[in-house]
């Protein structure tokens, strides 16, 4: 996949650091601003991506993962994205600080699960498009689907992104985590953004701008389109049916769930029940297109502002863009549009709540089973009491 991914450069020289010279290109202050851009908002995503991902681990593979045929998917991208969440602080310390005292595993280790969080967050939005709509068009299909498919796939995702973004650290200059032992008192280890790019050959770089935005952007991008674009048609087309009619026997529009859609076509045909079977199949198609829809959009929202100005910023990091405009314009965009794909870990479990009937119930529930019995409790009673007694105020008859 990608292989810019510095969050910009601000020690070591290269050929890009020449060409903003030559543009007269005074960077200093500008990634001073960027600095703190970077502290607020990882530490404003922090509390909430942690409390948010970690209930949603809690939900999904306590209670519904046997219920939910795309849980599977779900619990994967809740982890990366929790994974994420954890190595925010060390980002928090040194885009505080400048200072970097974990050592050189770490900091290249960190840098790494950026984008291993961005590409199987992206992969498992695809994986869970997909499996919608094909579950919903092709409901046979989905009764012969078992769990242990989805763990396959998601064990292939995991190995190809893990390869895919090996390049993100082999092209960083590391050097400047490392003490040139000269004795030099301003010496400072520089991590994320400030670790320098390597100078790649031409055909290597567009090798890897080509891949990285066909398999990391394009082709997901198809993919959750081409999904949305199906189930909104099979809706639209079951919509457009007399509900009360009946509809042919062999027809794909069919409930979601696998054990209603077998007996269903056991059954003799029964105008009313195969409208109220309709409505059902239609129920089930709109939540699914709703799904999808907003897969798109997150997807839209994230990922798409940070490959459109990635093409560029690898471009001009390895000194094949001239223009000074557009070198300054590409610098500028790129912490921007990674700050948006870093949303993604605040925003999928918001996915998964407003979106997933059995999640949003079984939270529901968990959360006034746990008001109730904090209300039952002595403690609880005792101030309920105390409460009761001020609201009704003090006794006339006293």
């Amino acid at each position: 996949m990608n292989v810019n991914q510095s969050e910009g450069r601000r020690g070591g020289q290269s050929v890009s650091h020449n060409m903003d010279d030559m543009c007269d290109h005074n960077m200093v202050d500008w990634e001073k601003q960027m600095d703190t851009l970077y502290t607020y908002f990882y530490l404003f995503l922090f509390f909430p991506g942690l409390l948010l991902n970690t209930v949603a681990l809690w939900v999904l593979c306590r209670h519904i993962s046997k219920k939910m045929k795309t849980a599977i998917f779900m619990i994967n991208l809740a982890f990366a994205d929790l994974a994420h969440v954890l190595s925010l602080p060390l980002r928090i310390y040194y885009y505080f600080t400048h200072t970097w005292p974990f050592g050189h595993a770490i900091c290249l280790f960190c840098f790494y699960l950026k984008y291993l969080n961005m590409y199987a967050a992206i992969g498992f939005l695809v994986c869970i498009s997909v499996q919608r709509c094909v579950f919903l068009l092709k409901p046979f299909f989905a009764c012969r689907w078992r769990k242990r498919y989805d763990l396959l796939i998601s064990v292939v995702v995991w190995l190809v992104v893990g390869m895919a973004c090996s390049p993100f650290v082999l092209v960083r200059d590391s050097s400047q985590l490392t003490d040139p032992g000269n004795g030099s008192l301003s010496y400072k280890p520089q991590c994320f953004k400030d670790l320098p790019t390597r100078k790649l050959p031409l055909p290597t770089a567009v090798t890897m701008i080509v891949l990285g935005e066909l398999f990391g952007f394009l082709l997901p991008l198809a993919a959750i389109s081409y999904s949305s674009v199906r189930i909104a048609h099979s809706l639209l087309t079951a919509q457009g049916r007399d509900p009360g009619g009946p509809q042919p026997r062999g027809h794909a529009n069919r409930p979601l769930s696998s054990s209603s859609s077998f007996s269903s076509s056991l059954r003799p045909h029964d105008p009313q029940t195969e409208a109220a079977s309709n409505r059902q199949s239609a129920g089930d198609k709109a939540r699914a297109l709703r799904m999808v829809l907003s897969c798109t959009t997150l997807f839209l929202i994230c990922y798409a502002p940070y490959h459109v100005n990635f093409l560029l910023y690898l471009m001009v990091e390895q000194g094949l863009v001239s223009n000074c405009s557009v070198r300054l314009a590409t610098k500028q965009l790129h912490p921007v549009s990674l700050c948006l794909s870093s949303i993604s870990c605040c925003l999928n479990p918001l996915l998964y709540y407003f979106l997933t009937t059995e999640f949003r119930l079984h939270l529901s529930s968990r959360a006034s089973s746990l008001a109730s019995t904090l209300i039952s409790s002595p403690v609880g009673s005792k101030l309920l009491r105390k409460r009761l007694v001020s609201t009704e105020g003090p006794d006339p008859h006293t």
